[in-house]
């Protein structure tokens, strides 16, 4: 699994060494660092689902209460009831066997059962084709394009990638206002139309431009739309095959935008945008302000969607490639 931006990206040339300054700190250290914040953000999901595992696995027998307690904590926190009833399963009947034995063990083998879950598809993102086009969706207020301002500035300032902006969010000059704003703090161009523009012509002057450009990577944004909204999902379908006629090949990625603090309605969506375009991964944003964090498991576990990225913050480091470890021990304590 991705744990740094050099691990989430497959590229074919030599990613940039820190300076010494950044060097500094051990490696081990730095991601204690970031399994720490991890934790930090995640302690509204964990306080709801630690306490329950504590008080069912760890303390007392184990027996049909438990794992009926166990189902409701793992529901109360969004892992889905599909899912959760193929993790607790799979742990009834591993302790009956003997198999794992004492509430400890089953603890830690919860968490290895939670991170093979997460652990679903292909993790990485390609950006070896010149250029990688990423396309960015999902519904307004999930943080989309803060997303992919910051995942341009991580792409320019870990990978020393050039990188083209597509404003093809046409409906709302705002939208294009904060993409540009972006643009200017992450260090690169930024291709955009008239409001009200056609927004596939808008996507398909972004990959021109950025194949005579030679950029590495072009991140077309598009307009926020309710998963409900079936003119709109069209739409989305049409952009994306504007794209594919200019470059064939792309869009190479396709990353749907979750708020995480949604719940199950992250999975309808998820299951909906992916019906209308192929999702290839999940940014999951604003894990620091919810206690449904498991719909990370939910979306891996029951769409087969591989969670790419996470956001915990506010802050340009506060976007993280997604850990499946990390996850299942931040999310358990």
């Amino acid at each position: 699994m991705a744990r740094d931006w050099s691990d989430l990206f497959i590229t074919d040339r030599a990613v940039p060494a820190p300076d010494a300054a950044e060097a500094a700190p051990d490696e081990p250290e730095r991601r204690r660092g970031v399994l720490r914040r991890l934790r930090e953000n995640l302690s509204k999901t964990r306080e709801a689902l630690g306490a329950e595992i504590h008080a069912t696995l760890l303390q007392g027998d184990v027996g049909e209460e438990t794992w009926e307690r166990l189902e409701e904590a793992l529901i109360m926190a969004d892992v889905g009831a599909a899912t959760t009833a193929q993790v607790v399963g799979r742990l009834e009947q591993e302790a009956s066997s003997g198999e794992v034995e004492g509430g400890e063990a089953l603890g830690r083998r919860l968490g290895e059962m939670l991170a093979e879950i997460a652990r679903t598809g292909e993790d990485r993102i390609d950006v070896r084709p010149a250029p990688t086009v990423i396309l960015a969706v999902g519904v307004n207020g999930t943080g989309k394009t803060t997303t992919i301002g910051k995942l341009a500035w991580h792409l320019r300032q870990e990978l020393g990638l050039t990188v083209l902006l597509g404003a093809a969010d046409t409906f709302r000059a705002a939208a294009v206002e904060q993409l540009a704003g972006w643009a200017g703090r992450a260090g690169c161009e930024i291709v955009r139309g008239p409001e009200g523009s056609d927004p596939g012509s808008v996507a398909f002057e972004a990959v021109r431009q950025g194949r005579e450009r030679g950029v590495d990577v072009v991140i077309v944004d598009t307009a926020g739309r309710l998963h409900t909204q079936d003119d709109l999902m069209a739409e989305l379908a049409k952009v994306r095959r504007v794209i594919a006629k200019q470059l064939d090949g792309a869009p190479h990625e396709t990353l749907l935008t979750i708020d995480a603090t949604t719940g199950q309605n992250g999975l309808r969506q998820a299951k909906l945008f992916s019906e209308a375009v192929p999702v290839d991964g999940i940014v999951l944003t604003k894990l620091d302000g919810t206690a449904k964090g498991g719909i990370a498991l939910a979306i891996a576990g029951e769409l087969g969607i591989p969670v790419k990225l996470i956001g915990i913050g506010e802050a340009l480091e506060d976007l993280r490639p997604f850990d499946a470890e990390d996850f299942a021990r931040a999310l358990l304590g």
